[in-house]
């Protein structure tokens, strides 16, 4: 059986690291999706330029308890928002260590002024309670499955 695995999965090409009964390792040769890395814009190394923030503390911080949570969740449904229209592919925030950069966003667009325009459309921004500084960032192409993958693994919206 662990030979026919085996002899599958060379036929398909996969990158895996086989361990066999023996305890000896085999290394299968990769494969490239050339459909998936055209969908994703991928350039020959699997990577393209996103646009990155960095989510600060902006100078209108002062809201009372219920103010703060009803912007607050304001903020997430415009995250879910440009993530369900493909634009957002990663946002979360950093562990609140007193630094007053808050948290990031990549955006699945190459322009700065694009994502300038997405991030006038949260409303802790608009509020002032949260200032973006963008930086093109150039990462995997993969980022962009990290939306669909995770609503496979989570129990409850945020």
């Amino acid at each position: 059986m662990l030979m026919l695995a085996i002899s599958v999965l060379v036929s398909c090409s996969t990158t895996v690291s086989v361990e066999t009964e023996e305890g000896l390792s085999n290394a299968i040769e990769n494969v490239f999706d050339e459909a998936l890395a055209k969908k994703l814009e991928a350039d020959p190394y699997g990577m393209r330029m996103y646009v990155m923030a960095f989510l600060k503390e902006g100078p209108n911080r002062d809201l009372d308890s219920t103010a703060a949570a009803n912007l607050q969740r304001k903020h997430l449904d415009n995250i879910g928002r440009l993530a369900d229209e493909g634009k957002l592919s990663l946002a979360g925030p950093f562990a609140n260590d007193g630094n007053p950069v808050r948290g990031i966003y990549i955006f699945n667009v190459t322009s700065l002024n694009e994502a300038r325009k997405l991030t006038e459309t949260d409303p802790a921004i608009q509020a002032g309670s949260l200032e973006m500084e963008l930086r093109q960032w150039y990462g995997s192409a993969a980022v962009q499955l990290i939306n669909e993958n995770h609503k496979m693994i989570a129990k409850e919206d945020i």
